[in-house]
């Protein structure tokens, strides 16, 4: 996200510090309202796959969305106009992120007349979903805070944890729900069912003689109405949380193959997820049982020469060694100076 500091420009405009600028208020503003409005926009798009919702509060859903869709267009200009090298922002992975992520929305707005292309434009909708992966760009920066005792680690480390769960969740859910829930959405079902009747027309045979079933694209086996448990992204969502939580499928069950190939690599990313929390959870019981550290102090290897003396100097005063007096002394020696006086301390004790 960041392409050059705010430092390297001596007058800042304020859209640079709104972008760029982390130490800002108005950059923790937009950036507090840009992630709140991926989450919610994410939700959005579930809820706009419910028929029920669809159909009750679709203006509603459409008018947020055209409202995120502003302010992730203004985000994505705002990142072009402050880089130093536009170019290379707008071919970067992140560059190519915000712009996919309104893409398909503005895609939208031209009316298709094949159902092929309306197909297609539907299931490129999806990757408005990779707006949430902009939110691990602010909470990496949590954890860089946290290595600097700036922070806490292991709030910033949930934070993390919290986003990836979220992500897996949300894509796995509507990847499901498009690749083996659409065959059976009420559209699909209305359209192959006037196929089948035209077909049963020209036969001579009346409409409705043979019913609809929709078939596996790959294999060609039928999907019974038993079978068809992803009629919308919040269904999805249920057996995504199953998937990730056990070790196998629970109420429902992919029955495609595309729908199985998702299932699984929700399944070992269910496992890193897991290995995820239990070392979270691991440093927080040990945080609360042996008093460790939790981010208010640094790691061995981010401390500085200084910090390292001092905590060697505190670590020789409890072990006896030199006198806590002397280990005050000693801290702003030159590292010549601190032998000369720590064998001079040794000596003596």
């Amino acid at each position: 996200m960041l392409q050059n500091s705010p430092q390297e420009d001596p007058h800042p405009t304020f859209i640079h510090r709104l972008i760029h600028d982390t130490d800002h208020q108005a950059f923790k503003v937009w950036t507090w309202l840009i992630n709140a409005l991926i989450y919610l926009s994410c939700l959005a798009i579930a809820l706009e796959s419910v028929e029920a919702v669809r159909l009750e509060y679709g203006h509603e859903l459409a008018t947020f969305e055209w409202c995120s869709v502003a302010f992730f267009t203004l985000d994505y200009v705002f990142n072009i106009y402050t880089a130093k090298d536009k170019v290379k922002y707008v071919t970067s992975f992140w560059g190519l992120v915000d712009l996919l992520s309104i893409l398909p929305s503005y895609l939208m707005l031209f009316n298709f007349s094949s159902v092929r292309a309306t197909k297609i434009l539907r299931l490129l909708r999806i990757i408005r979903i990779l707006r949430v992966l902009k939110l691990a760009r602010s909470a990496m920066q949590d954890v860089n805070a946290a290595r600097d005792g700036k922070t806490n680690r292991i709030a910033a480390n949930l934070r993390i944890y919290f986003i990836a769960l979220f992500s897996v969740l949300m894509i796995s859910s509507t990847l499901m729900f498009h690749v083996e829930g659409s065959l059976y959405t009420p559209e699909a079902i209305a359209e192959g069912q006037m196929h089948v009747d035209a077909i049963s027309v020209a036969k001579g045979e009346p409409a409705g003689t043979v019913k609809f079933v929709p078939t596996d694209p790959i294999t060609g086996a039928a999907v019974p109405e038993e079978k068809r448990f992803y009629t919308s992204i919040p269904e999805a969502m249920w057996w995504c949380i199953v998937t990730l939580t056990t070790t196998g499928y629970g109420d429902l069950y992919p029955v495609t193959v595309g729908g199985r190939l998702i299932a699984a690599v929700t399944m070992l990313l269910g496992l890193v997820l897991f290995g995820m929390l239990m070392n979270i959870v691991g440093k927080t019981l040990m945080v609360m049982l042996f008093g460790e550290p939790v981010g208010h102090e640094k790691d061995d290897e981010h401390k500085t020469p200084e910090e390292k003396v001092k905590a060697a100097l505190d670590l020789l005063a409890d072990a006896g060694v030199i006198s806590h007096k002397s280990a005050y002394e000693l801290r702003d020696l030159s590292q010549a100076e601190l032998g000369h006086r720590l064998d001079g301390e040794r000596t003596s004790a």
